[in-house]
């Protein structure tokens, strides 16, 4: 059915008149703000109307309903659909495939022997391998950070 074989302006003002006697119903029960809500929502179809959005929405909902019914009855869709989720599988597996590779790699750079190792003899004085970075000993904490007065608390308590 197309857009102009339904006239859009009677029903756009029979909605807003239905809607807009539920909202005089609603400010009766319920107080001011239903009611106000209420026509508020009683309006919107006849501003669609008048704004021209009907049609707008109206083509939007054809198409939306074009493509399911396109979707559901046509296999060539239906294999569109099934290499589009294997593409995602291969993608997702693909990451975790290259993840692994890396964390393998990261290891094998940080086991690997010093060059000079394999001759038996000690490394020369003064002399350190380039490629391994500067041990440091970690920095004992400060007698007075943040945390000294609950360990405080703690030991007092008995709980360690």
């Amino acid at each position: 059915m197309t857009f102009d074989q339904i006239a859009w302006l009677p029903l756009c003002a029979g909605l807003t008149a239905v809607g807009a006697a539920l909202a005089y119903l609603a400010f009766r029960r319920r107080g001011a703000t239903a009611g106000l809500r209420g026509t508020a929502w009683a309006l919107l179809p006849l501003a669609a109307y008048l704004t021209g959005a009907l049609r707008t929405l109206w083509t939007i909902g054809s198409a939306a309903v074009s493509f399911v019914t396109g979707l559901v009855l046509s296999p060539s869709v239906w294999a569109g659909v099934a290499l589009t989720g294997l593409s995602a599988v291969l993608f997702f597996v693909s990451g975790a495939l290259r993840g692994r590779t890396l964390s393998r790699a990261r290891r094998s750079k940080g086991g690997a022997a010093p060059a000079d190792a394999g001759t038996g003899a000690p490394p020369a004085a003064g002399s350190r391998d380039v490629t391994r970075p500067i041990e440091r000993k970690a920095a004992q904490p400060a007698a007075n950070d943040d945390f000294s007065d609950i360990e405080d608390i703690l030991k007092r308590r008995g709980i360690s």
